[in-house]
């Protein structure tokens, strides 16, 4: 779920295939206006990195899964509970800063998929 974002903001590093990451700031920014836009390169830039950070820990989340878990789960579910909780409180602290409270919200929801059964202690093999 966390990589899946990392491609669409990646992607909109380049004009013409920039459209679904507006949408999704769009939509993160509620309401749907069409006030998000990427037309600075500061923004383009930004979101390369972005996209980056989120296709890696994407990655890195699915390795845990297939490498480790098997190995430590236990372990490997705090590594995984305590990264997307970071994230969500970090990205919604300064999404309200910076005015765009409904992100906070949208987090929360992102937060509760995410984790899904990690908030139960893992089972040993």
């Amino acid at each position: 779920m966390v990589g899946s974002f990392g491609p669409i903001f990646a992607l909109a590093t380049r004009s013409g295939t920039d459209e679904l990451a507006r949408w999704s700031l769009d939509l993160l920014a509620w309401p749907i206006d069409g006030q998000q836009v990427y037309t600075e390169g500061t923004m383009r830039f930004l979101s390369a990195l972005t996209g980056g950070f989120l296709f890696g820990w994407g990655i890195m989340i699915f390795c845990l899964r297939q490498w480790v878990y098997d190995v430590a789960p236990e372990q490997t579910r705090r590594a995984v509970l305590a990264g997307l909780v970071a994230w969500c409180i970090l990205d919604s602290i300064g999404s309200i800063a910076a005015g765009v409270a409904s992100n906070a919200i949208f987090n929360v929801i992102v937060l509760l998929l995410a984790v899904g059964p990690l908030w139960r202690a893992a089972e040993a093999a």
